[in-house]
């Protein structure tokens, strides 16, 4: 057995301790804006379901209550268009980063195998590769990858980090690209609901997959949309054949979601209020800090979706993060999210208004 610092890269955000500590001796205190973790009430009907489900003595199932399963078939048709969707074509999963991270593991892939992701990506692609032992590739276009091999296409429209969206056109080139041979796709769209400049579509959506899910499956989040991050609470929807093999492999694992857990995520995907008003929350923070940001001498380039802006002074990221550092404000740099990104700085918009209105000030 290989020693765990072979098998993965160092985790990123150690690397930000020393820039936290100069942000955090500011005399008002740090506006941390480097990690997109949710900072708002958890929604009071949320809370009451997940309470009234508190007294579950007995194991849930891996693949949810009849409810929850219900409640996923009935967001994805109302805000995917994913139309005919059946229990078999879901499943929920203990937050999407367990998911991520564990996949390639549980389809079973391995040395030889190529498992791809976009060229400027959230680690933890690549990370579950590395678990599996699996190869790895990034890309700026999947189809113009080499498909000898690969297995596992991951697509993340919107993005994280930069906030990019990819259109219907482009989603149904590349997945027609993929059918043709053979790869297995998985689409991250946790950021879905967080559309600003632009309206994401899902691999799901009927212009994009033809009606027909062969193939296809989506990864979907309640934690940016409903404020679930401390619920790990995320679900899967598309080939009922893969999600058949990947709910077996589950139950042996053990890997389920609580009982009160899920009474939450039928709540949560049931109200389309709460979502509402946490996009206009979060509307707000975007534009306050993109003007500052714009008049401190910044660029930013996509940032059209997603919790974050994608911000760039043409320098050294890690230039960035020091100089705003010494200005209280911490973020984080591009390279954390690949090599492409050694001159941006990626700006969360998950802070309180009060945080986000004194980063503003400073700037």
């Amino acid at each position: 057995m290989s020693a765990v610092s072979d098998r993965l890269p160092t985790f990123p955000w150690d690397k930000l301790e020393p820039f936290k500590a100069t942000a955090a001796a500011h005399p008002d205190g740090i506006v941390d804006l480097s990690v997109g973790t949710p900072v708002d009430p958890v929604p009071e009907l949320i809370q009451k379901a997940l309470v009234a489900a508190a007294d579950s003595p007995g194991y849930p199932t891996v693949w949810g209550t009849p409810e929850l399963r219900d409640a996923i078939t009935g967001w994805c048709e109302r805000r995917l268009g994913a139309r005919g969707l059946t229990h078999r074509g879901v499943l929920p999963v203990v937050g999407s980063k367990e998911l991520v991270a564990w996949l390639p593991t549980q389809l079973g892939l391995g040395p030889g195998d190529r498992v791809a992701y976009p060229r400027l990506a959230y680690p933890t692609y690549e990370v579950g590769a590395r678990l599996a032992r699996a190869d790895y590739v990034s890309y700026e276009d999947p189809t113009d990858l080499d498909p000898a091999g690969l297995k596992l296409l991951w697509l993340n429209s919107p993005s994280n980090p930069t906030g990019r969206v990819l259109s219907k056109d482009e989603l149904t080139r590349i997945v027609a690209w993929a059918r043709e041979h053979g790869i297995l796709v998985f689409s991250d769209e946790c950021y879905l609901e967080l559309g600003w400049e632009a309206d994401p579509v899902s691999v799901l959506h009927p212009d994009v997959c033809g009606g027909s899910y062969e193939g296809l499956v989506s990864v979907h989040s309640l934690s940016k949309r409903s404020n679930l991050a401390g619920y790990r609470a995320a679900f899967l929807a598309g080939d009922e054949a893969v999600l058949g093999d990947l709910l077996q492999i589950r139950k042996h694992g053990g890997m389920m979601t609580s009982a009160p857990t899920q009474a939450a995520a039928v709540a949560a995907l049931g109200d389309d209020t709460h979502v509402r008003e946490q996009r206009e929350r979060y509307a707000a923070r975007r534009t306050a800090l993109r003007e500052a940001l714009l008049r401190h001498g910044f660029r930013i380039e996509h940032s059209e979706a997603s919790l974050y802006l994608w911000a760039t002074r043409d320098g050294s990221c890690w230039d960035t993060v020091a100089h705003l550092a010494e200005l209280g404000i911490l973020v984080a740099p591009g390279d954390f999210y690949g090599p492409a990104g050694e001159s941006f700085v990626r700006v969360a918009l998950t802070a309180t208004d009060e945080r986000v209105q004194a980063a503003v000030g400073r700037l």
